[in-house]
């Protein structure tokens, strides 16, 4: 019930003015998100590595229509690339990376977007690591697959997100279960229409898991990304059935989201990626996670009120 308002509340620029004023090391905001600065990030992997687990990065940021923001975020990836590198992290951690910050909305958007990626792409190749290539909102879906093709001529190794609760995603994994491609699935965190979403929890759970038989009957390599203990449990038997080797697999979770679990799952012996959001642009990316987990509200709006 409190999802919707609560996205769009993400779009509210009173209420991003509020909240942004806060000290990003107040208290939701510090937990999901590792900092404002390279080192944080590299901090926060570091101690998630030296856990046994291993990361998947983003500088925070979205829908950039400033030609000088978006090369600002390429120069923002390429700096934590290199700094990952110096730490001897880069083996255990990769970037993700959303098109739309990166020029996908600036005059010829898709060829800007196309080849800051390479760069991105190219220099996390040069340090030994891989980028993904995170999904927006429904309207952006075919122009980052499109460009997704375009880099694995190079890149083979780039990594893709599907949406389950998407109608169309099933299909798309299908396409994608080839051998090589990396797809992270998820259920997803925009505000989208029903004629192209399915909106009630038990379809879209449903769909979840008709997409993740769909990647791991393929040949390629599934990252299973849900928080849910039940479809956790679901995706275990799902990988046992199909006679999937550890290591030919791994789950995701989001940094902050039940860290014991994912310290339980890196203990079992399987592969735990963490998906570590760091940068200024945080409010977006917060609210999303708010939506997401509506309980968390309150506890927000307290860190908000202690601020006046």
């Amino acid at each position: 019930m409190l999802r919707r308002p609560i996205l769009m509340l993400a779009r509210s620029g009173r209420v991003k003015e509020m909240v942004t004023t806060m000290p990003v090391s107040a208290g939701i905001v510090r937990r999901y998100v590792a900092g404002e600065r390279t080192a944080d990030a590299v901090r926060a992997t570091r101690e998630l590595v030296d856990a046994g687990l291993t990361t998947s990065i983003d500088y925070l940021g979205e829908d950039t229509t400033d030609e000088k923001r978006a090369e600002a975020t390429v120069g923002a990836y390429l700096e934590l690339l290199q700094a990952l590198h110096d730490a001897g992290l880069a083996t255990s951690a990769e970037v993700s990376v959303k098109l739309s910050a990166i020029g996908q909305y600036l005059p010829g958007g898709d060829r800007v977007a196309l080849e800051n990626a390479r760069r991105i792409c190219r220099a996390a190749g040069n340090v030994g690591t891989t980028v993904t290539l995170d999904m927006e909102d429904h309207t952006t879906t075919d122009a980052t697959l499109h460009t997704l093709r375009e880099l694995r001529q190079d890149f083979p190794g780039t990594g893709a997100v599907l949406q389950a609760y998407l109608r169309r995603t099933e299909a798309d994994c299908r396409r994608l279960a080839t051998e090589g491609s990396r797809v992270r699935l998820c259920k997803g965190a925009y505000d989208e229409p029903e004629d192209v979403a399915f909106t009630d929890r038990v379809d879209v759970d449903r769909s979840y898991v008709r997409c993740l038989k769909a990647l791991l009957a393929g040949d390629g390599y599934p990252m299973i990304a849900t928080h849910d203990p039940r479809m956790i449990a679901i995706a275990q038997h799902l990988v046992d059935e199909s006679g999937r080797e550890r290591g030919s697999y791994e789950f995701q979770m989001l940094y902050g989201t039940r860290p014991e679990e994912q310290r339980r799952l890196a203990g079992l012996g399987e592969r735990m990626r963490v998906y570590v959001p760091y940068g200024e642009e945080w409010y977006g990316y917060l609210m999303r996670r708010l939506a997401e987990r509506p309980q968390n509200l309150s506890f927000f709006l307290r860190s908000l009120l202690s601020q006046k």
